[in-house]
């Protein structure tokens, strides 16, 4: 999701959608000293596990604020240093880096989580942090499609897959990140040729979601895709023979494009001390099997295994780009599909 603030929304509007589109639980409200709150766009499910644990841990509470990214961002911004908020976490770093040029996060210079995450899953300024990762690559069909025919992102643009391509909408930040990637990688001029092969292959409107590009394979309405790893791993998970299996695109190259789920303490923390610690604890081997067994993400950090599910997929070069770099390229990005017909 691309954020942009309309000048003609009026101060009331914005405070308006701040709070309705979010779930508050009241007990965030009694906020004290002796606790932290983390406004987040994760599910319940996928983060109460990881509180509990600190909580066990450290004795420090964890009370949090569950909703849209959009408005999570705008409600920090408008709070200001009233803000209950201590962490923010969000999907995908075009999110955290625009969470970033809000003004919305302080410098966490932690050597623990320095030793836990690497380098290009990381904010270069130290401002946020991944801690989980999904790997955005191609999936097909394998009644159809042999794993010999497939190869990269790019070679989807050609002719061979006329008509059997399904991809998920333009609109939605996923895909938004991976095009600053091959913008990083190829340069503008390629990338649009790229698009516009993807384009031209089409064989359905884009999906909203990639759940949706998963089932239109099953049903023969196209033959290849390109997916966050997690969903086929949801999918799998309920249907272990299902006739859907990953390609981890561009292994001679620049590696299969990640991005991340991923956190940040805000700059108005009441209490920084404790959430750097909180920061720390996700980035730890102890929380990342947690969060690799919540929802079949791999490990930002280099010290544990993936889940065995996913283990079972094999292993796989990751694209060492900063993902920085998928929030800075974003406009770019946004403007060569809006140009080559992308929905």
């Amino acid at each position: 999701m691309e954020y942009k603030v309309n000048k003609k929304v009026s101060i009331f509007s914005i405070l308006v959608i701040s709070i309705l589109s979010t779930s508050f639980s009241a007990s965030v409200m009694a906020a004290s000293d002796d606790s932290l709150t983390v406004y987040s766009t994760r599910k319940e499910h996928l983060i109460k596990p990881l509180f509990d644990a600190f909580t066990n841990k450290t004795g420090i509470k964890v009370k949090y604020l569950t909703g849209k990214g959009g408005a999570l961002i705008e409600r920090i911004k408008l709070e200001g240093k009233r803000t209950k908020a201590d962490l923010f976490m969000t999907v995908d770093a075009g999110n955290l880096w625009y969470a970033a040029t809000q003004n919305l996060f302080q410098p966490v210079n932690s050597e623990t989580i320095k030793n836990n995450i690497p380098n290009h899953l990381r904010d270069p300024a130290n401002l946020w942090t991944g801690l989980s990762v999904r790997a955005r690559t191609i999936i097909y069909s394998t009644d159809r499609v042999s794993p010999d025919e497939l190869s990269t992102y790019q070679d989807l643009a050609n002719q061979q897959w006329k008509g059997r391509l399904c991809l998920r909408t333009s609109k939605k930040v996923y895909t938004k990140s991976l095009v600053s990637s091959l913008i990083h990688h190829d340069g503008l001029e390629k990338t649009t040729e790229v698009v516009r092969g993807w384009v031209d292959n089409l064989a359905a409107t884009p999906h909203a979601e990639d759940v949706h590009i998963m089932t239109s394979i099953l049903a023969g309405q196209c033959d290849v895709g390109i997916v966050n790893s997690y969903y086929f791993g949801r999918m799998q998970a309920e249907e272990p023979n299902v006739a859907l299996k990953l390609f981890w695109a561009n292994q001679d190259s620049t590696g299969t494009h990640v991005n991340i789920s991923g956190a940040g303490v805000t700059k108005h923390s009441k209490n920084p001390e404790d959430a750097i610690k909180l920061l720390e604890f996700l980035s730890s081997v102890e929380a990342q099997k947690i969060y690799v067994g919540l929802n079949k993400e791999y490990p930002a950090s280099q010290k544990i295994k993936a889940d065995n599910l996913i283990a079972l997929w094999g292993d796989f070069n990751q694209d060492k780009m900063n993902l920085s770099v998928a929030g800075k390229n974003q406009a770019d990005s946004v403007s060569l599909m809006q140009r080559e017909g992308y929905k």
